[in-house]
């Protein structure tokens, strides 16, 4: 029987009821397995399909043609409910069914505030095809690439082909160029700071394997991650390694810190010591502890000589000798709210233990969010533990199964924005690459076209954008500050999306245009990201639902009305693509003696091909060569070393980031709330979604409280608000408001509320407020938009200071999951 939250539990009740920590049960009633060879006979009638998604391969058992039940196609480690859901996927009543134009566009009304709140018309594919092929046409020959942004910034879409933002970046490649957009929302700060630290983007790199891991460390620390939640999927798909090897980890009786604002489902289920932290003081923290490091002389001084560059100014800043304040334990801990006994603790045990900081993203994903990452591969230094077998840092242990060792086989093609060029041929997506600006500015970009910001040591002038094309992606989820991001909106003359559902995105639209699930087409992907252990078969599980199409499928036609189908296609079908990708993989096993089967054999078994790991990939340590020798294997900084002080960024003279690791205070956050906005929020990811999708299906069930999204507040604030387990509450700033439901814990630090990110933005009086009512409870109506410094712009949440108070009358209901209004 199925778990649901019970508005009168405890946080650690709630955490529990999230499944966490009991193995799971197959689709046939027995342990988990593979439905392919252990599973007992199906009935006549049913059929299983093997397919994957970000969740992992997954059989999808048929009866009659429509899809009755879902589950893990290969052992599991633990229950991923996430799995579970494909038939709410496919028949939901949020899907998008027809290709549908908005009626005063179609009318051509040109009040674009219509958007979000019109109503919507039924139209042919024919006339659909027609509409935006013109409308591009267009544009393209009024305003020229740059007046069409390809945002689709999202997940990519699992599948080695129908990979939504590829295709269309593919599309418009062949058809004359476009905007693009740097970086992502998940690392946006990190992976520009990082190569001038390390030489590479660090955040999706290999970590030191799990095996060295189990073996070596004698102190693991979580910081500000959650990998019991994010290791449920991966940007390909998930193998589970990753939790796997959690799971291993709780059984070794290592110690296990987790520093982090709220108790999380990690936490608990690892039984680890909790370090509650003022969200964004992250720095400070660390600042801290390097401290005490240097004052009690427990800093690795050779190793800091050998392998790093100008640590000798960070420490004249970490003393108080560049500004007068010393970055000491007390001073730190009235910053993070962390005890100066702990925070001085935390450095004799890291100095003395082969200590792991595993550090997440969230801790990133603010002001200043640069300094975090910064500082903590400049403590890891410190302790002097890098290149050590079990010691140093990683940031991807909690993302796609970082750790988890690589593989031997072969790696699988997949379809490229570029389309083939002949040697020496200029292509539009070399241009495309000098015609973009960071992912996290496209509102401000939408509101002053022309304007100059700054960016890594360049100038970037935002285009005059006329015609926004999204495909795959949700912003009116995921981009910060909604309500502006609205206005934002207002300023293109056409927005077009290909989607599967209503999301607030679709919603916010012109012209809509109905695509598959995954579940309805053919694929390929493989597992891991960082192992690639498999490669899933990703077979059509059943046909189109109402009249979509994949995304393939109409680019290919609108290629063809603008006379560019066979550089599009490259004249090659669905199958030929896959046969095409599966042939790489192929070719390189055999270079590595390993051995796979024919495409056709492969597609015909119907299961995941699986490669091992040698001893080799098992005992890797990452930074090892560099730490043997520095000459032979020096990083790709400009000193070789780690640049704790960075003379490329100093010269910068950017006021938001030094060159050096440092504390800047953010505008908003724990130590400087107001009388109207005393709560800090943080923004985790939730454990029933992957961001905002699945937050359609009926997983919604096990979270939703009074039909709201969960907000996570402390006992002592709740109960100076009058606030108890259930109550619907707002949570308001200057920026917006929301409605959520109480859930009242000691499971979170006093001063500070959690409300996951990926809640779907259901506003209650759009176009009629500045300040509309989110239904739902979706975050980003209250976060910041702001660049996180200079040097990155990437976007910052975690800062961000709200007020709550208990909601009274008729709550309004939740409408975001129900068709929109339709013209009759």
């Amino acid at each position: 029987m199925k778990k649901q939250y019970n508005i009168n539990a405890s946080r650690r009740d709630f955490i529990k009821h999230s499944s966490l920590g009991l193995a799971g049960t197959s689709l046939t009633g027995g342990v988990v397995g593979s439905l392919v060879t252990s599973q007992p006979a199906l009935a006549a009638e049913q059929t299983t399909v093997v397919t994957a998604a970000h969740w992992g391969p997954l059989g999808v058992v048929l009866e009659d043609g429509k899809v009755v039940k879902s589950g893990p196609a290969i052992p599991s480690p633990l229950v991923n409910e996430l799995q579970t859901v494909v038939a709410d996927q496919l028949y939901s009543e949020t899907r998008v069914k027809y290709p549908m134009v908005r009626k005063g566009y179609l009318e051509g009304n040109k009040d674009t505030t219509l958007r979000g709140r019109d109503e919507w018309v039924r139209i042919s594919w024919d006339k659909a095809f027609e509409l935006v092929a013109n409308e591009m046409k267009r544009v393209r020959d009024s305003y020229g690439p740059t007046g069409i942004y390809a945002g689709s910034y999202g997940w990519y879409s699992s599948g080695a082909l129908h990979a939504a933002r590829t295709l269309l970046h593919r599309y418009l490649n062949v058809t004359g160029g476009f905007v693009g957009s740097k970086g992502d929302y998940s690392t946006g700060a990190a992976q520009v700071i990082m190569p001038h630290v390390l030489g590479t983007i660090e955040v999706y790199e290999q970590q030191t394997s799990w095996d060295v891991i189990l073996e070596s460390s004698e102190i693991v620390v979580l910081w500000s991650a959650n990998p019991l939640t994010t290791l449920r999927i991966a940007w390909t798909s998930t193998d589970q390694q990753g939790i796997e090897y959690f799971k291993k980890l709780k059984e070794s009786g290592k110690r296990i810190i987790c520093i982090d604002p709220v108790r999380s489902e990690s936490c608990e289920f690892l039984g680890a010591e909790w370090i509650p932290i003022n969200t964004a003081t992250d720095v400070p923290l660390m600042l801290g502890i390097a401290h005490t490091l240097v004052s009690e002389n427990k800093h690795d001084k050779a190793f800091l000589q050998k392998y790093t560059a100008g640590y000798d100014k960070f420490e004249e800043y970490l003393l108080g000798k560049a500004d007068g304040q010393p970055k000491d334990a007390a001073w730190a801990s009235k910053l993070t709210g962390v005890p100066v006994e702990v925070i001085k603790q935390l450095a004799t045990d890291f100095s003395t233990k082969r200590t792991m900081l595993m550090g997440g993203w969230g801790m990133q994903r603010q002001r200043h969010g640069e300094q975090s990452h910064w500082m903590m591969v400049t403590l890891a230094s410190m302790l002097g533990q890098i290149g050590l077998p079990g010691g140093g840092f990683g940031f991807s242990y909690h993302y796609a199964n970082g750790g988890a060792p690589t593989a031997t086989g072969g790696i699988i093609g997949s379809i490229t924005a570029n389309p083939s060029a002949q040697a020496g041929e200029k292509t539009w997506l070399d241009e495309t690459s000098k015609m973009s600006f960071p992912v996290a500015r496209v509102a401000d970009a939408l509101l002053n076209p022309g304007k100059t910001i700054q960016y890594n040591g360049t100038e970037i002038t935002y285009p005059d954008i006329k015609l926004v094309y999204w495909a795959g992606g949700n912003p009116f989820v995921h981009h910060q500050d909604t309500n502006t991001l609205v206005k934002a909106f207002y300023e293109p003359e056409t927005f077009i999306v290909n989607e599967v559902n209503w999301t607030p995105t679709a919603r916010m639209a012109d012209i809509v245009l109905p695509v598959t699930t995954s579940y309805e087409r053919n694929d390929l992907t493989m597992s891991g990201d960082y192992s690639m252990m498999n490669i899933y078969p990703m077979k059509q599980v059943v046909s189109p639902q109402f009249e979509a199409k994949n995304d393939y499928d109409i680019f290919t036609e609108l290629a063809k009305r603008a006379g560019v189908e066979a550089q599009f296609t490259e004249n090659k079908s669905e199958m030929d693509w896959l046969k095409g990708f599966y042939q790489t993989a192929f070719d390189a096993a055999r270079k590595n003696r390993v051995l796979m089967p024919k495409f056709e054999k492969f597609w015909e078994e119907n299961k995941p091909i699986t490669f091992k790991a040698s001893e080799k990939a098992k005992k890797w340590v990452r930074y090892e060569n560099f730490r043997n020798d520095p000459l032979l294997n020096p990083l790709g900084t400009p000193s070789g070393k780690i640049e704790i002080y960075s003379d490329v960024i100093a010269k910068m003279n950017y006021d938001d980031c030094k060159g050096y690791p440092s504390w800047m205070e953010p505008a908003e956050f724990a130590g400087n709330t107001t009388p109207e906005a005393p709560l800090a929020l943080v923004t985790p990811h939730p454990y029933y979604r992957l961001h905002s999708q699945l937050a359609h299906t009926s997983l919604r069930q096990k979270y939703a409280v009074n039909d709201r999204e969960p907000v996570l507040i402390h006992k002592d604030d709740a109960a100076v608000r009058g606030i108890v387990d259930g109550d619907i509450v707002r949570i308001y700033n200057q920026r917006g408001q929301v409605l959520a439901g109480a859930v009242v814990t000691d499971g979170i630090i006093k001063g500070t509320v959690a409300l996951h990110e990926g809640a779907w933005y259901d506003p209650a009086d759009l176009g009629q407020s500045d300040k509309p009512l989110c239904k739902n409870g979706c975050p980003n109506v209250l976060t910041r938009d702001e660049g996180t410094s200079k040097l990155a712009q990437g976007n910052s949440p975690n800062t961000c200071i709200v007020q709550v108070e208990k909601f009274t009358g008729e709550a309004p209901a939740v409408t975001v999951f129900k068709q929109p209004k339709q013209s009759a």
